[in-house]
């Protein structure tokens, strides 16, 4: 058996950030190998992950970014257990090496993501070895990019909230910085009447038109007035035509259009734990 030192337990728990014993337990196990040991505590990972499956991860972080010339954005959500875990510096800037990684590789969705390499092992395999050392239930649930001629994005402090759009043309940060902002404020559902699923606009019809009816209003009035009350939703839901969060005597097209007359927002994310 090997003769396992405190600087080789150290050392494992540099490389790891898993707790003193548990490194030395993996030492042992693995005669002094500190590569298997790395490797025995990502599989311990593996089965925690495994063990906390069915645990509810609510908590974590979301953050959001561009590269450097605003062409590409992505939002991310990674996940945890505790409110602890998620405001703490380490998991925090986790998530922004996995957020930069992603958005260096236009990565297009979390599978893409996952399989990224990052410190020489896959984002997949690091999320595991956090697991291992946090001891909870670690995962990304929601990752979404834009590629246009400008993307912005922000993050609403506390790294609970954040915001990607697009443009259509570039030179405008100002506004595409109101924008974002007025995303994560506002939580448009889609970005105008046209985006807007036709399932969701019948279920908004059917309520309606029960909330109509339930008024008393006569039959033959139940349509336009449902009708009326559609598009009430449709300013206060999408994106484009609802009040201008700092101006509401105009709405966010009229404000961008104000600089340039095709100016609009093209796409956008916005994430929020809990929502």
């Amino acid at each position: 058996m090997a003769n396992i030192t405190a600087s080789a337990v150290n050392e494992l728990r540099q490389r790891t950030g898993v707790g003193m014993m548990d490194c030395k337990k993996a030492l042992v196990e693995c005669d002094g190998d500190m590569d298997k040991a790395i490797d025995y505590l990502r599989e311990k990972g593996q089965k925690l992950a495994t063990k906390r499956a069915d645990r509810d991860a609510s908590e974590g972080c979301v953050l959001s970014a561009t590269n450097q010339d605003k062409s590409f954005g992505a939002i991310l959500m990674l996940n945890c257990e505790t409110d602890f875990v998620g405001k703490n510096e380490d998991f925090v800037a986790f998530t922004r090496k996995v957020l930069d990684t992603a958005i260096a590789a236009k990565a297009k969705n979390a599978a893409d993501v996952n399989a990224l390499t990052l410190d020489g092992t896959t984002i997949e395999n690091l999320i595991i070895d956090q697991i291992a050392k946090i001891g909870e239930k670690i995962q990304i649930s929601h990752y979404e990019a834009i590629e246009a001629p400008v993307v912005y994005s922000y993050i609403h402090p506390g790294n609970r909230l954040a915001s990607i759009v697009s443009f259509n043309k570039t030179g405008f940060d100002e506004k595409g910085h109101d924008v974002a902002m007025q995303i994560a404020a506002m939580a448009p559902l889609a970005l105008d009447q046209k985006s807007v699923p036709a399932d969701v606009i019948e279920r908004e019809m059917e309520v309606y038109r029960g909330q109509v009816r339930e008024e008393g209003k006569p039959e033959n009035m139940v349509e336009k007035i449902a009708e009326g009350k559609l598009n009430k939703f449709f300013k206060e839901s999408t994106l484009l035509n609802q009040e201008f969060i700092k101006d509401s005597k105009k709405t966010v097209l009229q404000y961008l259009q104000e600089s340039d007359k095709e100016l609009t927002a093209t796409a956008f994310y916005r994430f929020m734990l809990g929502a």
